[in-house]
């Protein structure tokens, strides 16, 4: 492991070069991995190891039409390669749960019932065994129980594998029944192409993911936009306008700068009218979400956002209800002017997206 200093806080990480992709293959050789749901995570970590030529199956329930489907035209053969998620558990030395959160729960006796003696459970998230008192996933002992969690979606783990970047990943364990735990995880991570791989604990994993999921990455950031869009509006601002200065100049120029150089680096690349405005701004934006901030922690350590997770995404009709929300924010004002936006721009773009994009599964419901 290499040593990194994170903002005067020396950390250990796991680097390619110390753990390349001929050490990850030669930890797995013997190994099966069957991947479990070809949802959303599932696609882009099957084609990433199976790229880098590990032995992987894919277990897909055929009532899911469009993933059992995706599957097919993404070269996996059924019979073959492409299974029911039962005869692929069987099949199976790492079984990676890649199903949703509220399925993992759901298909959990059946999986439970195919582990044997010196399997490895992987998931990509702690909720299942975090929760277990909500998910009742509770392991049985001879088993190795592993996670990498990628820091992204599945269409940027499979985009960015494709670019050859690569995505950060953070990796624990949860039970070393075998003795290689540590080693078949870190493996794992490197072959489905992480930049580079942070330990970390199941708990911190699913506490950090569920904040920064309803926070900054996803849940503030939709609010905060919505909410500036709005008032920009309603004093009379064009729709162009308005949508501009609040998402298109931040994803196509000043968060790249952030990606780039950090936080200080975009503010030195603006106006002086803009930096002493954000300067003096900043505070009162993080006075004012604090609270918030501390209410979304509790409620992700208590428990309470896992029962509203399961209680509503383990419904019948979830799909269809999610489908209307997700209509809603697209069919929004603010949204169907990003659309006309996004066709304004240079089509070189548009090419360079498509190529890099081939193979993803691009949603973002199992």
């Amino acid at each position: 492991m290499a040593t990194i200093n994170f903002g005067g806080v020396r950390e250990k990480v796991v680097m390619r070069k110390e753990f390349p992709i001929s050490k990850a293959k030669k930890v797995l050789k013997n190994e099966t991995i069957a991947i479990i749901g070809y949802g959303v995570q599932g696609p882009a970590q099957a084609l990433n190891l199976k790229d880098n030529g590990f032995k992987v199956i894919i277990g897909q329930s055929k009532a899911f039409k469009n993933d059992w489907n995706r599957a097919k035209n993404d070269g996996w053969i059924p019979g073959k390669t492409l299974f029911e998620i039962e005869e692929a558990a069987k099949r199976g030395t790492i079984i990676q749960m890649l199903v949703t959160d509220a399925a993992q729960r759901l298909i959990w006796p059946t999986i439970k019932k195919c582990l044997k003696t010196g399997n490895a459970l992987y998931f990509s998230h702690g909720f299942s065994i975090v929760y277990k008192d909500q998910t009742q996933i509770i392991p049985p002992k001879n088993i190795d129980v592993i996670m990498v969690a990628p820091k992204g979606s599945g269409t940027s783990v499979r985009r960015n594998f494709l670019s050859g970047a690569g995505i950060n990943s953070s990796y624990a364990v949860f039970q070393n029944a075998t003795g290689r735990a540590e080693e078949r995880c870190i493996a794992l991570g490197i072959g489905i192409g992480s930049g580079y791989l942070f330990p970390t604990t199941f708990e911190h994993e699913v506490y950090s993911d569920l904040t920064g999921e309803r926070g900054v990455l996803m849940g503030a950031l939709a609010g905060v936009m919505e909410a500036q869009y709005e008032i920009l509006r309603k004093h009379g601002h064009s729709p162009s306008e308005a949508f501009n200065e609040t998402v298109e100049e931040l994803t196509q120029s000043l968060i790249r700068l952030v990606d780039e150089n950090g936080m200080d680096w975009m503010f030195s690349n603006c106006s002086a009218t803009a930096q002493r405005g954000a300067l003096d701004w900043k505070p009162k934006f993080k006075k004012a979400v604090l609270p918030t901030f501390n209410q979304l922690y509790k409620a992700v350590a208590s428990g309470k956002e896992t029962k509203r997770v399961i209680s509503s995404c383990g419904g019948k009709n979830y799909k269809q209800l999610l489908d209307k929300e997700l209509a809603q924010m697209g069919n929004s004002e603010m949204w169907q002017a990003g659309k006309a936006c996004r066709a304004l721009r240079p089509k070189e773009k548009a090419k360079t997206v498509s190529k890099a994009t081939k193979g993803i599964a691009g949603r973002k419901s199992n």
